[in-house]
């Protein structure tokens, strides 16, 4: 296997670990450099897979290319990325348990490339059926729209993602791509609002201003040149010779259709980028205070437009914030500076919220809801190690991310591999590597890390500044090793860093970040009047969490996710920074070597062994090999396992047996006993196959002679009467049914006898059990056949009747006054006042206020006069409005205003002219009174929380139905003889009763939250 493999290599060694000087980063880099000379950009180290970018199309990801790597053991062929894909594939099918391909390197190594081919070898190598294409589709075109929407161009790649991605590939029992999920991780807000010279905004902006249909722009609003939009001219390289806009639009929308949007999702989510554009395009001047207004409505009226949001409300939360204090709320003036800051923010969000939604849009169209068990490959596709000219909060969470993914890569390479050695009690010679775990630890360590130190100051009451928050971390990580600042430095460093700046010593290498701009990336914060605008939006909502946070928290679940499974790992190498094929730059391409950990991971392979297992799975896997463990092997394990490993030829130095596994040095020796056990087993499922098949085909042979005889003449005798006595009925029972049915409109006949009777037995059958079950359902009673057209109707009129008599004996006499009242209260007020729909379930009582509760003397004075109803009430002053708590008595002549053991005022019923009441939720009544004296005491305003209640007992009292309105707007009424006032009605966010300033009584109520319409 081994000389066969070498004899393949045409230049340099396709794997690492069987390089001589392994030890040697010159011969690393060297073999590196040969095989990139002749475009071969994979090596091997063991499993992981070293790619380096071409920067060129190469012919190597073909169809004939992909059968070619489909089923073939790992180091059979030439490294490719198709063989990787394929091991993890067959590995996963074969223990049935999860893996995932870890791909890292530098921004424009090449990791989003590499997803591709992974996902387009699993579309093509796994099998096929229409479900499944379509799936696979589906997972396949979610690429250019995240794309789209999640990658820019940075310095360093005309492609770079500015979010992490994580894809789950599930696969059921079968080993097909049933469904797909995918995890994005702190998408790059800040680039929609702000991008460094040389760098874009995320393509889709760019894609849709060159690409959009002329039609599509004119509905959003926009035009085609992208120098018309702030957010896309900051970088002054809105063209780039390497991007095709309008080709890229057009693979967008065709991806959009295959993964399910519909028509109006599309116009929405293009809606919502071309509002961003317009929300950059605000603009804001000063006035004489120094506040922020704008000069004019244009852009913002498209953003209003767009967004379905109101455009005083948007105004509103652009030049306003909001503050509020206990029950009150403030509006405080922006000025320009903050108008601009709360625009951004608006902008951010918008962009954010929206990437979410297409994510989760796009997991929904791959989702598979089946139950069966499914095991998964998952890609992750995530930042590269950034160090920019200016490094900012964008570089500190991917370079803090990088720093997470090398731990895990030490945890389960490196630092995993001695400690299982350890345990095994296999001797070896320890490998020594650098621990990031202490610059992961300077970063998040709870309460001294610099994410709880910036969080702290976020959070803090008083003024935050990014200077003070540099202050802390200074103050609270001065003598850390990794961590250096303008005033913590000595004097030949302290030239290379400005007074706000701190540089980290990450395990690739210095990077110093500029401090302006943490406290407000990381809070990304909308002020408490946009945030409204935000929820119109959305309809979330909106909980407060830093970006820091965040970012930490899906980073944990990230690693736990990644622990659970078995890791495949991908490496890919810049050539070089110009982006020019066939070049290679020896030092870029040692540095990333450095920082990867790949001469670290070489040393572990070399220096220890490539295959590990239990010795109870590798025994009953390879058992079959040697005749002294086939078929069982009835001692302890590890003694059958040192009898297979002696009868295949294992040399002493390929193999150690440890405590409880049996470890193979080099691949080539596992490969040779794995292809001796598919041979094997081919051999022994052939040999058991037949001699199984041959003993039950000779005992199924004999019982189907000795039976065929016995049975076939009885059978076909017994069959043949059987079928002529059914063919017989069937006979005279069609005919009678089809004499019946020509016939079924005439008289009853014996020919048609039969089939009426049948249609009124289906007939009353089927409407024995759908009959209907309230006297309210009209139109569930089932149709009649002709012949049973009266009957019908007798029987529905017999029903409806017997449902009646049993609704109304179970009324009472206290339901069917309650009803009465009801019904009276309908005629007045349904479709007329707001708070009526919710008065309908409330019962009304005999009254609200009992003779014992009345004053004697007011007794006294109307004691020839019944009393009818009496309820507490608040009467307002004529003059002044001046709320007064009385009791309101009706009895059979008159209505009585009485405080204590006083009648404030009697109406009689026949001077009053009527009653009025607004058609909001409030509870004023206004009597009319007749007077034409000035003396005498004008209209009465009052209070009730029982309005309706109150209304109807006057209308049913004093027979005043027809004099009850009900008023839009304000209600006139007399003070007095001449003197009229005016009662103002409004809605509010607090019920409120008070005189205004212009004099009127004003009368704020809260708004219903439904109507009686909506209620039906």
């Amino acid at each position: 296997m081994e000389g066969a493999l070498t004899a393949r290599d045409r230049v340099g060694i396709q794997d690492f670990v069987l390089l001589d000087t392994h030890t040697s980063e010159t011969a690393f880099l060297g073999n590196l450099k040969k095989r990139f000379s002749e475009d071969l950009i994979y090596t091997y180290i063991g499993t992981l897979l070293v790619s380096v970018n071409p920067y060129k199309e190469l012919d190597i990801y073909s169809k004939k290319q992909m059968d070619i790597y489909m089923g073939v053991n790992f180091f059979e062929l030439p490294p490719h990325i198709y063989a990787l894909a394929d091991n993890a594939y067959h590995t996963m099918m074969a223990e049935a348990n999860n893996h995932f391909i870890l791909i890292s390197g530098e921004s424009g190594a090449g990791k989003t490339e590499a997803s591709k081919k992974i996902l387009q070898y699993y579309a093509v190598s796994c099998p096929s059926t229409t479900l499944l294409d379509s799936v696979r589709d589906r997972m396949l075109v979610s690429n250019p729209v995240l794309e789209a929407f999640g990658n820019a161009k940075t310095l360093k790649n005309d492609n770079s993602s500015r979010f992490g991605k994580y894809m789950d590939i599930q696969f059921d029992i079968q080993g097909d791509a049933v469904g797909g999920h995918i995890l994005s991780y702190l998408l790059e807000k800040s680039r929609v609002v702000h991008q460094n010279h040389g760098e874009r905004n995320f393509h889709i902006f760019y894609q849709l201003v060159e690409g959009g249909e002329e039609d599509l722009l004119h509905q959003l609003g926009l035009e085609s040149n992208c120098q018309h939009y702030s957010y896309l001219v900051q970088d002054e390289c809105a063209n780039v010779t390497s991007i095709n806009d309008k080709n890229d639009w057009k693979t967008v929308r065709n991806a959009l259709s295959v993964i399910d949007f519909d028509e109006s999702d599309i116009q929405h989510l293009f809606g919502i980028i071309a509002s961003v554009l317009h929300l950059g395009n605000v603009q804001f001047e000063a006035d004489s205070k120094g506040y922020a207004t704008l000069n004019k409505n244009t852009e913002l009226r498209w953003v209003s437009t767009l967004l379905g949001i109101n455009v005083q409300v948007l105004q509103e939360g652009l030049t306003y914030r909001k503050i509020e204090a206990k029950t009150d709320e403030v509006l405080s003036p922006f000025t320009v500076d903050h108008a601009i800051y709360a625009r951004n923010a608006l902008a951010k969000a918008i962009y954010g919220r929206t990437f979410t939604w297409l994510v989760n849009k796009i997991n929904d169209s791959m989702e598979n809801k089946e139950p069966s068990r499914k095991t998964v490959i998952g890609l992750l596709d995530i930042y590269g190690f950034e160090v920019f000219y200016v490094n900012s909060f964008e570089q500190f969470c991917i370079n803090y991310c990088n720093e997470k993914l090398q731990q895990l890569f030490i945890q389960l390479t490196l630092k995993s591999e001695q400690e299982e050695y350890e345990a095994e009690g296999i001797g070896w010679e320890p490998v020594q590597f650098f621990n990031n775990k202490i610059i992961c630890d300077l970063v998040e360590e709870k309460h001294r890390g610099i994410i709880s130190v910036l969080d702290e100051e976020c959070l803090r009451p008083g003024e935050a500044t990014d200077f003070t928050f540099l202050e802390k971390l200074e103050e609270k990580m001065g003598s850390h090793p990794h961590f250096i600042t303008h005033k913590l430095s000595d004097k030949k460093i302290r030239k290379t860093l400005d007074r706000g700046d701190f540089r980290l010593l990450h395990y690739a290498g210095e990077v110093t970040y500029g401090v302006v701009g943490f406290i407000d990336k990381n809070n990304d914060m909308l002020y408490r009047n946009i945030k409204y605008v935000s929820l119109l939006l959305w309809s979330i909502i909106h909980v407060y969490l830093t970006d820091k946070l965040q970012f930490k928290s899906s980073l944990l679940g990230l690693t736990d996710i990644l622990m659970s499974k078995e890791p495949w790992y991908v490496r890919c190498l810049k050539s070089n920074e110009s982006k020019q094929p066939g070049r290679f730059d020896d030092v870029l391409v040692r540095h990333q070597v450095k920082y990867l950990g790949l001469m670290e991971h070489l040393r572990v392979r070399r220096a220890g062994f490539a295959y590990r297992r239990r010795y109870e799975l590798f025994l009953q896997r390879y058992k079959p090999l040697c005749p002294a463990t086939w078929p069982h092997w009835r001692g302890v394990a590890a003694e059958g396992v040192e009898v297979l490993v002696q009868h295949l030829g294992y040399l002493p130095d390929e193999y150690k047996m440890g405590r409880t596994k049996i470890f193979i040095r080099h691949p080539r020796t596992l490969f040779a006993t794995e292809d001796a056990f598919e041979v094997c087993k081919h051999k022994l499922a052939s040999r058991i196959q037949a001699q199984y098949k041959g003993y039950r085909q000779k005992g199924e042979f004999r019982r189907q002679k000795e039976a065929a005889t016995k049975i076939e003449t009885c059978w076909r005798g017994v069959q043949a009467r059987k079928e002529k006595e059914r063919r017989q009925w069937a006979v005279k029972v069609i005919k009678k049914f089809i004499k019946g049915y020509m016939t079924r409109g005439e008289a009853k006949t014996t020919d048609n006898s039969e089939y009426l009777a049948f249609v009124r037995q289906n007939y009353l059958n089927r409407l024995k059990d759908n009959l209907p079950k309230t006297v309210l359902d009209k139109i569930s009673w089932l149709t009649p056949p002709p012949v049973l057209t009266e009957a019908s109707a007798i029987l529905r009129q017999l029903h409806m009747r017997v449902m009646v008599t049993r609704y109304v004996r179970g009324i009472t006499a206290q339901q069917k006054a309650q009803l009465q009242l009801k019904g009276i209260t309908s005629v007045i007020f349904k479709d007329k006042k707001d708070s009526y729909p919710q008065s309908v379930s409330q019962p009304f009582v005999d009254t609200r206020i009992s003779e014992q509760d009345i004053n004697m003397k007011i007794l006294q004075i109307i004691r020839h006069e019944r009393i009818k109803y009496s309820v507490p009430v608040v009467k307002y002053d004529r003059n002044g409005f001046k709320p007064r708590p009385r009791q309101l008595i009706l009895t059979q002549t008159a209505a009585y205003v009485v405080d204590e053991a006083k009648i404030k005022q009697k109406v009689q019923y026949t001077t009053l002219k009527g009653v009025s009441v607004s058609t909001l939720s409030d509870s004023i009544i206004i009597f009319h009174i007749a007077s034409e004296d000035v003396k005498q005491k004008g209209d009465l305003v009052i209070q009730c929380d029982h309005l309706f209640e109150v209304l109807t007992k006057l209308s049913v009292v004093a027979n005043k139905q027809s004099a009850i309105n009900v008023v839009q707007g304000s209600i006139s009424f007399q003070i007095q003889a001449g003197k009229e006032g005016i009662v103002d009605f409004s809605s509010g966010q607090e019920s409120m009763v008070y005189k205004d300033k212009n004099g009127h009584l004003m009368v704020v109520r809260t708004k219903t939250a439904q109507t009686y319409k909506d209620l039906l």
